[in-house]
């Protein structure tokens, strides 16, 4: 839904209500993830995509008929020997995709979950999309509170919505988005309701060091596959807003101490990268001390074999041990033969890809099996 938000906003603020689709599950080579959404406006105008193309035509006819009912449905569409190219997937995959209608009657808090998503405030949204219950009956969490109800006016609802808030927010700390099953009280050793959680995380951090022509290639890479992406450097006359249009915000500040600063105020995760580009002994080791011993998820550093060497073994001076340091990605990025900051630039992406989605780094044509990993 992040893709659509601001088309959906504008109907929603204008009190218009749209058919929301969004891909719930999927399974095998499918082309788009959960959480992918296309919306239909009362006039007929889309935005958005579900399916890449393959299914956009009968999800839009689907979401025209939610309109007219006011009832949520979800549908399945695949590979289909009648009717492939109209209604299947020509890639081999199924998508399960949840159609509601949605506007100020029918989903009364989206404005405040647009503007926590706007603010970059975590949210997640859950949905019943399979057993007993109503299909797209629908509760909002915050991290401090929630809203709505999965099983509205039952006796029970209290038990599921209680079950349900306590995994939507471990998934929001993990930005995780994906179906959970549940018994109808909200038991979690039965499956006999499937929920759908759509986390609403802040975006990722990609932490840039080092104000050079690499790094803002790295920044613009970084924006484009959606990282909020800082740049820091402690020379104040190369490290400003214009010479980095792509960054989300530009620091002035030694980078080990502007590191140290994000790891007490918990602005360090999991999900966050750390590209050390200065190849200068006075920045770069003392902030790898510091970004080695964070959560951050991906630490890699730019410079030559030799530069790399010289580098570990003042790390090991430092104190760092062999577990440590073997989370240090150095040369950065993947062998891609390289040569300009936009290459480079690259080459540090498809890293950053393989690590998320755990690829092999080799050309598809010499693999084999699903392109898109494992069923959803």
């Amino acid at each position: 839904m992040r893709d659509v938000l601001d088309d959906i906003a504008a109907w929603y603020a204008a009190g218009e209500t749209f058919g929301l689709a969004t891909v719930v599950n999927t399974f095998r080579s499918a082309p788009r993830p959960p959480g992918a959404a296309m919306a239909v406006a009362p006039s007929g105008e889309v935005t958005g995509s579900v399916s890449g193309g393959c299914v956009e035509g009968a999800v839009y006819d689907l979401a025209q008929s939610v309109l007219a009912s006011g009832e949520a449905v979800v549908q399945r569409y695949g590979v289909s020997d009648d009717d492939a190219f109209s209604v299947g997937l020509t890639c081999g995959g199924i998508l399960d995709v949840l159609v509601e209608p949605v506007g100020p009657a029918t989903f009364p808090e989206f404005a405040e979950v647009a503007a926590s998503i706007a603010a970059r405030e975590p949210v997640a949204v859950a949905s019943v999309v399979a057993g007993p219950g109503t299909v797209g009956a629908r509760r909002v969490i915050w991290p401090g509170r929630a809203s709505g109800s999965l099983a509205p006016g039952a006796p029970y609802a209290g038990r599921l919505d209680a079950a349900v808030d306590d995994d939507a927010r471990g998934m929001l700390a993990q930005g995780l988005t994906g179906q959970r099953h549940y018994g109808r009280e909200g038991e979690r050793r039965l499956d006999e309701l499937a929920v759908f959680v759509h986390s609403f995380a802040p975006a990722p951090r990609l932490l840039v060091f080092g104000a050079i022509d690499f790094a803002a290639a790295v920044a613009r890479v970084g924006k484009f596959l959606g990282y909020h992406v800082t740049v820091c450097d402690a020379r104040p006359v190369f490290a400003t807003p214009k010479r980095f249009p792509d960054a989300d915000e530009v620091v002035v500040k030694w980078p080990h101490k502007f590191l140290d600063g994000l790891v007490d105020g918990t602005g360090v995760d999991e999900r966050t990268a750390i590209c050390v580009l200065t190849h200068d002994p006075k920045f770069d080791v003392p902030l790898l001390e510091v970004a080695l011993r964070t959560r951050a998820g991906y630490v890699g550093a730019m410079g030559s074999r030799r530069t790399h060497d010289d580098r570990m073994e003042r790390l090991r001076e430092a104190g760092l041990n062999d577990a440590e340091l073997s989370r240090l990605r150095s040369p950065i990025g993947l062998d891609l033969g390289a040569r300009t900051p936009e290459e480079t630039a690259v080459s540090i992406a498809a890293e950053l890809i393989q690590l998320r989605w755990g690829g092999s780094g080799r050309p598809l044509t010499d693999t084999g099996g699903r392109i898109h990993g494992a069923d959803g």
